[in-house]
């Protein structure tokens, strides 16, 4: 009631003596209340100060630790065109083995011979660069025979050279001693003449006397023209020095000529072998893309071009393949605001799907079905959630992880700092950040070690 009025019922009104007034107003149950009232606060207060692990939450998915042994697609090379298929989802193969054989769809590669006719290509050119090769050595056997005989007709030339300027020379003195018989003629044909006109001698002295001087001056001019003659030898000589040098630098100008453009020929030959090797190495090695084969151990997951003959581009997958040798890590992303408390080598958390587990986040001690972690890589650039990725492998000083399947979904959970229970309920309810901190020196050597 409110009691506003100013005749007080509960005064003039003895209400004890009634069954329902004593069980309604009983104040027994106010001793047991108030002392469930101290008990609780007591306890709360307690509670509040209990240690609390702060720790940053996340949602990832188990993968592989290392990338070769996560889930891989199988792609061809080369376009081709389905031809058998030897294996079937589910199946287990081992490196090496065939999945699928393939045929070309492209017409230069048509020909089943291709490799045989290349071969047979490379062997013909190869002769073709052996021909060049004797071409070659007999064009500088040439050369050096041309070199030899310019050598000797050269000597043979200055050979007739030097015997044209000594016959020069020996023309020269005999044309000098028909100018002596000359000059002794005509003195001994004036001396008859004088001696004739005093008729001391007869005229048929001064007729012979004539007749020699007539003979020497027709000797004179007979060595003259001898002399002549040998000059013009030697003028032969000289001519015929060059003409054999011009002459055989011209053949041996010729042979060198030849025999660089057989090396030109014998180099292109050579060339166009290298060429025709390469080629046949690379249509032996296409030959063997026809059969697309397993790159690691592991299961079929799917194929994922299906049926016979259907044709496929370069670089187009195939089939899906899980290696069946892995070793288990959880993927999960942080947030950016999170991402300067997570450092390598951290403990984490870890609860997986479909695995029972009763989490209590803020003790770890007392959680069930959690496994422990720790992180092994941290990515340095932001992913295209808007988070960081974080990878955790498990903890060796922890429970071995369970078996179960590459992409189950898992819980994470990182441990930071222990903190008051009060202390995380107001840096809960300020919408606050964890506390920052880093890990000490020795945490840091250890987890290098490792």
């Amino acid at each position: 009631m409110l009691n506003i009025s100013q005749n007080t019922l509960n005064k003039k009104v003895d209400l004890s003596g009634y069954n329902a007034t004593k069980k309604v107003f009983h104040r027994k149950h106010y001793k047991y209340f108030n002392r469930f009232l101290k008990i609780f606060a007591v306890t709360v207060i307690v509670i509040l100060f209990l240690p609390w692990t702060q720790n940053i939450s996340g949602k990832g998915y188990l993968t592989t630790l290392k990338p070769d042994q996560r889930p891989q697609t199988i792609q061809s090379p080369i376009p081709g065109r389905i031809e058998k298929w030897y294996v079937q989802e589910g199946d287990f193969v081992k490196q090496g083995d065939t999945i699928l054989f393939i045929s070309e769809v492209k017409n230069e590669y048509f020909d089943p011979n291709l490799v045989a006719r290349t071969g047979q290509q490379i062997k013909a050119k190869s002769m073709s660069v052996t021909s060049y090769e004797e071409k070659v050595k007999a064009l500088e056997i040439q050369a050096e025979a041309l070199n030899s005989e310019r050598s000797l007709k050269l000597q043979q030339a200055r050979n007739k050279l030097l015997q044209s300027k000594l016959k020069v020379q020996s023309d020269s003195i005999d044309f000098e001693a028909a100018k002596t018989n000359i000059s002794i003629a005509e003195r001994q044909y004036n001396r008859v003449v004088q001696l004739e006109k005093e008729g001391l001698k007869a005229l048929t002295d001064v007729e012979e006397k004539r007749l020699k001087l007539q003979e020497t001056q027709a000797k004179l001019i007979s060595q003259e023209n001898k002399l002549l003659a040998s000059k013009n030898e030697v003028i032969n000589a000289k001519v015929e020095i060059n003409r054999v040098q011009a002459e055989y630098i011209d053949k041996i100008s010729k042979s060198r000529s030849d025999k660089f453009t057989a090396q030109s020929s014998q180099f292109d030959a050579e060339a166009q072998v290298t060429k025709l090797e390469n080629e046949y190495t690379n249509y032996s090695m296409r030959n063997d893309m026809y059969y697309i084969r397993a790159p690691q151990n592991g299961f079929i997951n799917k194929a994922l071009r299906s049926g016979v003959g259907e044709t496929f581009k370069e670089g187009d997958q195939l089939v899906s393949i899980m290696p069946s040798g892995y070793e288990l890590a959880v993927e999960t992303y942080v947030k950016p605001i999170d991402i300067p408390l997570i450092h390598q080598g951290e403990k984490i958390r870890i609860q997986f799907d479909g695995w029972p587990a009763i989490v209590f986040s803020g003790w770890p001690n007392v959680s069930y079905g959690t496994y422990g972690g720790k992180v092994v890589a941290i990515e340095r650039f932001i992913s295209d959630n808007g988070k960081y990725r974080i990878l955790i492998a498990p903890d060796p000083d922890d429970h071995t992880w369970p078996e179960i399947q590459v992409g189950s979904g898992a819980k994470t959970m990182a441990l930071l700092e222990d903190v008051p229970i009060w202390f995380e309920l107001w840096r809960q309810l300020n919408g606050f950040p964890p506390n920052y901190y880093q890990p000490t020196t020795d945490k840091i050597a250890k987890s290098e070690n490792k």
